[in-house]
């Protein structure tokens, strides 16, 4: 089967944040401006997945959900097949998204006033979260090396004052498409067990990973680390469902398990019907779509960074894995509201600003590639011809 990635469809006014939340964070309701921030793809959903909502809309019953057991065995499935790790389907749970199971596990395994420690830099939703959960967000960098992100756990563990109790893992990480490899996780994952931290991995971007790249399962790289791991992961990412607002979670220990699950009766997490058929319909019958989607931006992202890498003092950061792509501009000496200004008012694009994911996020801007190719190429046209005077 072929699927149209080309295509453009006219977004705005469709309460997409991308298109119509432009007005409200970039301050322009300009409709020539191209939207490449918001982490969700500009494509039609897998034909599977429209089918099963069309399906859910037809019986015209819409009253809250049980029985997940078709769900999780989709699900464990997929994750055997595409991924190699093998559990119980009823390890799984589901969430209000991904962040708000982030938010469940914070709250179960932790105190206000609490240390949660992040790898800057890194999506900016969980320093909110962290705050809001009166838990206090311990940063620390990570170290740019043969371009790519590595984590420095000697200075992590110089740096633990005992306040903290879980570590916050991106993989693939996002900004920079890292996948992290066995012996990186393993080695973070015995760092938490001489600590007594937590580990929460979030697993969400594990389905775009570039041709020849394989993602590594947290569980599946540290086995031995069971008893402390949280797994949080969906399928809005690599389907674009995220405003199914459905997260998955899997604990594979029982006693975290259980913890977990009183905390998410207090806090009335339950999923949605709607975003249930969705995931399972990906899971289930989304495999064609789902490779063929991550060879499309694959290519997105090899384009995007030939051209932009040739950009005098701009700099791309190499990526194995989802459509956000990283780039450096600071050796052009502009500030950061400098940078937005000319991306937005000049080159009509908007990008991500990079502060806003944490310490190191000066003087980058992330680019959401997962764009039809036409607009793609319009978009980086217009950047290079806005960096003129720089060439």
């Amino acid at each position: 089967m072929t699927f149209d990635f080309d295509t453009q469809r006219d977004l705005r006014g469709t309460h997409s944040s991308k298109y119509d939340g432009l007005k409200r964070v970039f301050g322009t309701d300009d409709p020539d401006v191209i939207p490449m921030w918001v982490a969700d793809m500009d494509f039609r959903a897998a034909p599977a997945i429209v089918d099963a909502l069309q399906a859910e809309v037809d019986m015209g019953v819409y009253g809250y959900f049980t029985d997940p057991s078709a769900v999780n065995t989709a699900f464990a499935t997929w994750m055997r097949e595409r991924h190699g790790w093998d559990f119980d389907p009823s390890w799984t749970r589901y969430t209000h998204g991904v962040i708000s199971g982030y938010g469940d596990v914070i709250a179960a395994f932790s105190e206000p006033g609490d240390g949660v420690i992040v790898f800057a830099p890194v999506y900016h939703a969980f320093y909110r979260q962290i705050q809001a959960m009166g838990r206090e967000v311990l940063e620390r960098p990570l170290v740019q090396r043969d371009g790519c992100f590595h984590m420095d756990l000697d200075a992590l563990a110089a740096s633990l004052t005992g306040r903290e109790k879980i570590v916050t893992f991106c993989s693939p990480h996002n900004p920079g498409g890292r996948i992290w490899s066995a012996e990186e996780i393993r080695a973070l994952a015995d760092f938490c067990k001489v600590h007594d931290l937590v580990l929460i991995s979030d697993e969400i971007h594990m389905d775009l990973c570039f041709p020849g790249a394989k993602f590594v399962p947290t569980a599946v790289a540290a086995p031995e680390c069971k008893d402390r791991l949280v797994v949080l992961t969906a399928a809005s990412k690599g389907f674009n469902i995220a405003g199914a607002e459905t997260g998955i979670l899997v604990a594979p220990d029982a006693t975290r398990r259980k913890e977990l699950d009183r905390t998410m009766l207090d806090r009335e997490s339950s999923p949605s019907r709607f975003g249930m058929a969705m995931i399972t319909a990906a899971f289930s019958e989304g495999g064609e779509w789902s490779d063929a989607v991550r060879d499309y931006i694959a290519e997105n992202f090899r384009l995007f960074a030939d051209r932009i890498d040739a950009l005098p003092g701009v700099s791309v950061m190499d990526m194995q894995a989802t459509y956000l792509v990283w780039v450096d501009f600071s050796a052009l000496g502009m500030s950061d509201a400098e940078l937005l200004k000319r991306l937005i008012e000049v080159a009509k694009v908007a990008p991500s600003p990079g502060p806003s994911f944490g310490t190191g996020g000066e003087g980058h801007l992330r680019f959401n590639v997962a764009l039809p190719r036409p607009a793609l190429l319009e978009a980086l046209d217009r950047i290079e011809a806005a960096f003129t005077d720089i060439q």
